[in-house]
């Protein structure tokens, strides 16, 4: 009987570890599937393939394992010429799964024109997608999508931070750039939120540790990039995403209401800068009647009343903001996308329950990818798709990111940045990125290769239609832009 009980123990841990191993990420793994899709009225055929390469160590030991789908056209008579763009997500622990089905690639979410969820869910063609000018590769970093740890020995470390981040997947980009033969190529990274931060440091380790050039680098709602900005700087930056998302609202004076946004974002810039920036640099001193002055232009610029700027000594915070703009109609604001509108428990408070946007978006996605890379891709895994994964702890220090990208432009004449914002972002508002580009370069001598672009949605403007096409004509010009003509060389 022992014997007997023995040997179903030893059946039933086999199976165990069967199961167990059957839900580990292949480190090599590999499918590929054709398509077309027609964009600005061509058809361009592409094959996609979704595979796994590895992470390797120092000592060449396997210890991870990066998911990533790429697509290439296929009737491209030269594919040394042909630009390729290498795209990422942030978080830090999202996936790319944001602009792989809703921004660039050749698949676009069933979305309505606003980006709001309709069902039946799943993928459509995007008719906008920058596949007829370059290649594209979408990669998840480890513990995010299908991506994963490996070696149960590694160190978290090696992964999970600024600066740890920047320097694995750029091992990663050298060994995917070789057996891909895309060394000649133009290259671009594109990175969205904190996938910024990541691509704007990877222009420099790629450039100086792998000796990778890179045409351009496109920051998609860029984070702060290292670019500090403390006190009434710090402040102030957020007052004219207060008025974008006030104007949509239809909750400014009705002079300003008439006008048009971007007449309307003139203004509160021109105040931010040369009014409020100057009344906080003053603190507790300011004169009483001047901040008063200063408290009602901040609410006409706001939606909010000047006594509740006046109570918080002329700073509101952007939580707060959410919660009050819309309290009255018993309605918070989205953080990510103030067009998004939410319902809590109770009209008071300081902040929103929840984020209203995120919940809209995951409701969109996440059965849309699941669908297209198992049944459209056919790349079969029991593995769930981390829509976002755990990344914790993550090391934010010594994050040099923005120097670091100016750094990589110095160096690197052909090296071109385009910042891309929507008005209505909360968390990486439009006015916070304009003030990251100005301070990108204190010389004001490459300000020729840096460029903004605008938008009247929110974090990820690429879900409103009218936008999708405008920002995917926007990275088209930025890479004409930035391929240097025959034979030019690259000097000053």
């Amino acid at each position: 009987m022992k014997k007997n009980i023995f040997i179903i123990l030893i059946i039933s841990i086999s199976a165990t570890c069967l199961l167990a191993q059957e839900r580990l990420l292949p480190a090599e793994s590999s499918v590929t599937t054709n398509g077309q899709v027609t964009i600005k009225g061509k058809v361009v055929p592409y094959k996609v393939t979704a595979a796994t390469q590895p992470v390797w160590d120092k000592d060449g030991k396997v210890i991870a394992s990066l998911f990533y789908t790429y697509y290439e056209r296929t009737d491209a008579t030269d594919k040394g010429k042909r630009p390729l763009i290498m795209s990422f997500n942030g978080g830090p622990g999202s996936a790319s799964v944001w602009m792989h089905v809703a921004y660039t690639g050749p698949k676009m979410l069933n979305i309505d024109d606003e980006g709001y969820p309709v069902q039946p869910y799943g993928v459509r063609d995007n008719p906008h997608s920058v596949l007829d000018v370059a290649d594209i590769v979408f990669i998840d970093p480890v513990n995010t999508g299908f991506s994963r740890i490996l070696d149960p020995k590694a160190e978290r470390s090696t992964f999970f931070g600024v600066n740890a981040d920047i320097k694995y997947l750029a091992e990663w980009l050298n060994t995917f750039v070789s057996r891909n033969s895309r060394w000649t190529s133009p290259k671009y990274l594109i990175g969205e939120s904190y996938g910024t931060t990541r691509v704007a440091g990877l222009a420099l380790e790629l450039q100086n540790s792998h000796w990778m050039y890179l045409n351009g680098v496109i920051l998609v709602s860029p984070t702060e990039i290292g670019i500090k900005r403390d006190g009434p700087v710090s402040d102030a930056l957020s007052l004219p995403y207060f008025t974008a998302t006030a104007w949509y609202q239809k909750a400014l004076p009705t002079d300003l209401q008439q006008k048009d946004l971007d007449k309307v974002l003139v203004e509160a810039e021109t105040f931010t800068i040369n009014e409020l920036i100057p009344a906080l640099s003053r603190g507790g001193f300011i004169d009483e009647a001047e901040k008063k002055k200063i408290a009602a232009k901040m609410s006409r610029y706001s939606g909010l009343s000047e006594k509740i700027f006046l109570q918080s000594n002329l700073v509101v915070s952007p939580q707060y903001f959410w919660k009050e703009l819309l309290r009255e109609k018993g309605l918070t604001i989205g953080r990510l996308d103030s067009r998004y509108l939410g319902i809590d428990r109770m009209e008071t408070g300081d902040s929103p329950d929840y984020n209203a946007e995120l919940t809209s978006w995951l409701h969109s996605f996440t059965p849309a990818i699941n669908y297209y890379l198992r049944d459209v891709l056919k790349y079969k895994t029991d593995i769930k798709y981390n829509m976002f994964g755990d990344v914790r702890p993550w090391d934010n220090s010594n994050d040099r990111t923005g120097e670091n990208l100016r750094l990589a432009m110095a160096e690197n004449p052909y090296l071109h940045v385009m910042f891309q914002s929507g008005y209505y972002d909360g968390a990486t508002t439009y006015f916070d990125a304009k003030y990251s580009m100005w301070q990108l370069d204190p010389s004001g001598k490459m300000k020729n290769r840096l460029s903004f672009k605008g938008y009247r949605s929110g974090h990820m403007m690429y879900l409103r239609a009218e936008d999708l096409a405008s920002s995917n004509e926007h990275i088209r010009e930025f890479i004409l832009k930035s391929t240097p003509a025959k034979g030019m060389p690259a000097k000053y």
